[in-house]
């Protein structure tokens, strides 16, 4: 998590931030599962994690990514973000759903590893970027398209690209 530049303290993004330790948090529990080798541990895992995931990443592209990538310098970045986002999601299915314990291993591991990096990219250069590029009317765009976000129903988002 970035604590240099103080782009926590911007209420969105103090709570992207946040989410981003919970993940992490409920990835640590998936882990210990696949590496105990339980698989209906490893579903229930999963569904927790996926439940974290898929509204925190909906939420990120419907309000703070929907309002930079109309800069065009962070076209291009909010849209590999996008598809880092896809790319997480069918990670965490196949976890779900392989059936040899290596497989389930070698998948989990390849998720955390890009999770990770996501959440560095995002934490690291996307969120400073958008504290010194956005300014007041922005953000008030970014809380009002976060907030009428339904985040709250566990149905799979539509990743924007």
């Amino acid at each position: 998590m970035c604590s240099y530049c103080g782009c926590d303290s911007i209420d969105v993004i103090g709570r992207f931030m946040s989410e981003h330790v919970e993940i992490i948090n409920a990835t640590g529990d998936l882990r210990r599962a696949v590496e105990a080798d339980e698989p209906p541990l490893v579903h229930q895992r999963v569904a927790e994690v996926a439940g974290l995931l898929g509204p925190h990443t909906g939420a990120e592209e419907v309000g703070l990514f929907s309002v930079m990538k109309r800069q065009d310098e962070f076209t291009d970045y909010i849209g590999q973000l996008c598809g880092e986002h896809v790319t997480l999601d069918d990670l965490l299915e196949r976890v779900a759903e392989a059936t040899d314990p290596a497989v389930r291993q070698h998948l989990f591991e390849a998720f955390e590893q890009a999770f990770r990096t996501h959440i560095d990219r995002e934490d690291n250069a996307l969120f400073p970027a958008a504290a010194v590029s956005l300014v007041g009317p922005d953000w008030d765009e970014v809380d009002s398209l976060t907030h009428d976000h339904d985040h709250t129903t566990g149905r799979p988002h539509a990743h924007q690209h």
